[in-house]
């Protein structure tokens, strides 16, 4: 953000979206004020709400939950529309960035932005394969939001499937990552009172049709079957907080089903969440230490294949609602089928 407010496009360009956004602030009052501070004061700013005017502002102490911000889907990048104007600003910071850093200039193209008026977070939003993605209908993305990214992604992607799975609006669930992940591509830990409920509509696929302007639409039993049948690939689903109904409750509160693939078969986890990691081991992960990994791993090889859970301390981010999932964004990722 720091680097992309060295350019004065950039600055108009997100104090304009801020006014915008900010009506009970009436910032639109100080626009003038806002455009000349300096680029530090400005970034400055918009992180901490902190500057020389007479502003109050907000920080934003959730832009630590990066995930929320946008989706990488291929090669194009779905900004988020925040579901609370609490978060609106993170997705005007999001939108200055890819429209303005130089990293992104060779994708100014491929920026996804969806109409007004419906709302679309990126923990709702997981790639499974280079045609199909799964995207939650949660407290945080509307179902208009749904649609549109699948409309979108159809148009402009080699996406083909888009399994959208329909999450109760509560905050214990707040995105479709807090209650299903991938570990690897045929493994995803889970929590079990939602992804493997039926009945109730609660999982609908969605596919280009034969007009351009319509989608076909098909309702599965559950997630489960949907998965399996569109990645023509078995997936073992792994209960977070393990079998007993209490601890799946408790673990899936502190983001246990919130784990980060940084590789097929390599997550990290909260360590708070034993019952899950002891659900790891049991279908053949290495648990260790954070601390441990990089232990070892510093004077050795990592073995390709090699299942390993690693254990992160996360007491008080759990208290944030995010996981390690939520405090990653990836712009690139690996490509399996």
């Amino acid at each position: 953000l720091r680097e992309s407010f060295d350019l004065e496009d950039a600055r108009a360009s997100f104090i304009d979206q801020l006014c915008e956004a900010s009506h009970q602030s009436n910032l639109r009052a100080f626009e003038g004020e806002l455009s000349r501070l300096s680029p530090d004061q400005l970034c400055h700013f918009a992180l901490t709400g902190s500057s020389p005017l007479r502003i109050e502002a907000s920080p934003i102490p959730n832009l630590m939950f990066m995930r929320d911000l946008a989706a990488v889907v291929g090669d194009h990048i779905v900004l988020s529309h925040a579901a609370t104007s609490a978060r609106a600003r993170e997705s005007i910071i999001i939108n200055v960035v890819v429209h303005h850093h130089p990293t992104f200039a060779a994708y100014r193209d491929k920026i996804i932005k969806l109409p007004k008026g419906v709302t679309f977070e990126g923990g709702d939003l997981l790639v499974a394969s280079k045609n199909t993605v799964i995207i939650g209908n949660s407290e945080r993305t509307s179902f208009g939001g749904c649609v549109s990214v699948a409309r979108e992604l159809f148009a402009r992607t080699d996406i083909r499937n888009v399994i959208m799975v329909n999450l109760p609006p509560e905050r214990s669930c707040m995105h479709l990552d807090t209650v299903f992940t991938f570990a690897a591509p045929n493994e995803c830990v889970v929590f079990p009172p939602l992804i493997e409920l039926e009945g109730l509509n609660n999982v609908v696929s969605f596919s280009p049709g034969e007009d351009p302007d319509r989608i076909q639409t098909t309702i599965w039993k559950n997630l489960n079957e949907a998965l399996q049948v569109l990645l023509d690939r078995s997936i073992t689903f792994t209960p977070c907080g393990g079998s007993d109904p209490l601890s799946q409750i408790r673990e899936q509160w502190t983001d246990g089903a919130n784990l980060f693939a940084v590789a097929p078969g390599v997550v990290l986890g909260y360590e708070r969440n034993q019952r899950t990691f002891d659900e790891m081991a049991r279908i053949g992960y290495r648990v260790v230490s954070s601390e441990g990994f990089l232990s070892y791993y510093q004077t050795s090889d990592f073995l390709h294949g090699e299942k390993i859970a690693i254990k992160l301390d996360g007491y008080e981010l759990s208290r944030g609602r995010g996981g390690p999932r939520c405090m990653t964004m990836p712009i690139s990722r690996l490509n399996y089928s």
